[in-house]
């Protein structure tokens, strides 16, 4: 299994706000959702390798070979000229990784984390590659205590769950909108797996929290909190509930001229579920 290749878009070796403790993240390529207000376009599409990165990078650190996109990222000055310049939202800068490759980097890092989270773009969309990652972790008695989370839209069957979950420690699961509309109109997709995912994680034990990201006049609407908080009750008062705020950092296109979630509103929200009985709800620290 420690052949299987997952393509990465990036990877952090620390972070404290992608599950609980200190964990080193990876952010797969590609997503099943066109969310217009994504603050990580560039991790969407999957390079088509047509070339069009390549005059943009002013440190020529993107070339052809064979017909394919080659990243050197010795020239890489973390411009981010390229990700402007792609017309499908397509990172060139990825890494293609093996297990064994991961776990060589978990290991530099083990004495500092607490566990690990696979992220996305939507990091079920490489579901062997997670399944293989997070079965060797809990095989290597040297890796031993260290938490698999994933982060997902939910977008996810039940058959699959059934083979992710065995595997997983927790779930950071994003609801995106209750209204079917509302959600097609932020995702592309309607959002019935989302809603089932929610529940059939919960009902494993294995869900870590919701995220809600607040977009006004998109979900942050009296109805769609009721339907939140609703949710909430279904899966239990001690659910963790994360309120965002949609702010305009790394969007592009139409949705820039969205207005940003002011503190008011989300913290009315979050007063609401409080108000309802949840016991954990998380805002904001900073509202750019």
């Amino acid at each position: 299994m420690s052949g299987i290749r997952a393509t990465v878009s990036k990877i952090l070796t620390f972070s404290c706000v992608d599950g609980p403790g200190n964990r080193l993240v990876l952010f797969l390529q590609g997503c099943n959702f066109a969310c217009p207000g994504c603050h990580n376009p560039h991790t969407i599409g999957i390079c088509d390798d047509c070339g069009d990165c390549i005059p943009a990078c002013p440190q020529e650190a993107l070339s052809l070979a064979g017909g394919r996109i080659a990243f050197d990222p010795t020239a890489c000055d973390q411009c981010d000229a390229c990700l402007r310049a792609c017309p499908i939202s397509a990172n060139p800068m990825v890494q293609h990784l093996d297990v064994a490759k991961v776990l060589a980097l978990i290991r530099d890092n083990r004495d500092f984390l607490t566990g690990i989270t696979v992220s996305g773009g939507e990091a079920t969309l490489q579901l062997k590659f997670v399944i293989a990652l997070f079965t060797a972790i809990k095989s290597a008695a040297d890796l031993a205590g260290l938490t698999c989370f994933v982060d997902t839209n939910g977008h996810l069957g039940a058959e699959a769950w059934a083979r992710l979950l065995p595997v997983t420690d927790g779930v950071m699961l994003d609801i995106k909108a209750f209204a079917a509309d509302r959600h097609r109109l932020l995702t592309g997709r309607d959002n019935d797996r989302s809603l089932a995912s929610a529940r059939i994680v919960q009902a494993a034990g294995k869900l870590y929290e919701v995220r809600y990201l607040m977009v006004p006049g998109m979900n942050d609407s009296d109805a769609e909190i009721a339907a939140l908080i609703g949710l909430a009750r279904d899966l239990g008062d001690e659910l963790r509930v994360k309120l965002n705020a949609y702010q305009h950092h790394g969007v592009r296109g139409p949705a820039l001229d969205w207005p940003k979630m002011p503190r008011d509103g989300v913290e009315a929200a979050a007063a609401r579920l409080r108000a309802a009985g949840l016991t954990e709800v998380v805002t904001p620290v900073v509202y750019p």
